[in-house]
């Protein structure tokens, strides 16, 4: 069972949550992260992790309130994907998943799930570490005709490491 966790504040980022759900092809529970704690996320030996980007390239508010400190993840997969505003915040874009990254793998984790930059519009992002995203990048103010083939692209890259 793949556990994916999301924070979502506008509903974007639960959007693309249950869509990679509904399309991973794989037995797995989608959860609000305001809803559950790290035993529930413990409980999981497979994660994808999702939040949306706020303000200054900040974690969406009820991942920036949860204890990372409680997380035991060590040897675990996980992914990552997030959600940012490649135009009005051109030099965070998706900052909010370079700190989610940062703060699960700090636990143990063992990231899956790069993505090229190539076909993004950015001027800027702690999410994009030896050239590549750490995770899947999503637009959803600007580039949401990108959204849905963004995510089944990424599905099938990632979809070997968590059958």
């Amino acid at each position: 069972m793949i556990g994916i966790i999301y924070g979502s504040s506008m509903g974007n980022t639960e959007e693309a949550a249950q869509f990679l759900g509904e399309n991973l092809g794989l037995e797995n529970e989608v959860l609000n992260i305001c809803d559950i704690d790290a035993q529930k996320i413990n409980s999981f030996d497979k994660l994808i992790f999702g939040t949306s980007t706020w303000g200054s390239g900040d974690l969406q508010d009820d991942w920036d309130a949860f204890d990372f400190s409680a997380l035991k993840l060590s040897g675990k997969t996980a992914a990552f994907f997030g959600m940012g505003d490649s135009e009005s915040y051109s030099d965070e874009y998706c900052n909010g998943m370079a700190k989610l990254y940062d703060a699960v793998v700090a636990q143990g984790a063992k990231p899956v799930g790069e993505v090229s930059t190539d076909g993004y519009t950015f001027d800027g992002s702690d999410a994009v570490r030896n050239g590549k995203f750490i995770g899947l990048a999503l637009d959803a103010d600007n580039e949401s005709d990108k959204t849905e083939g963004r995510i089944l692209a990424w599905i099938e890259q990632i979809k070997p490491f968590f059958a």
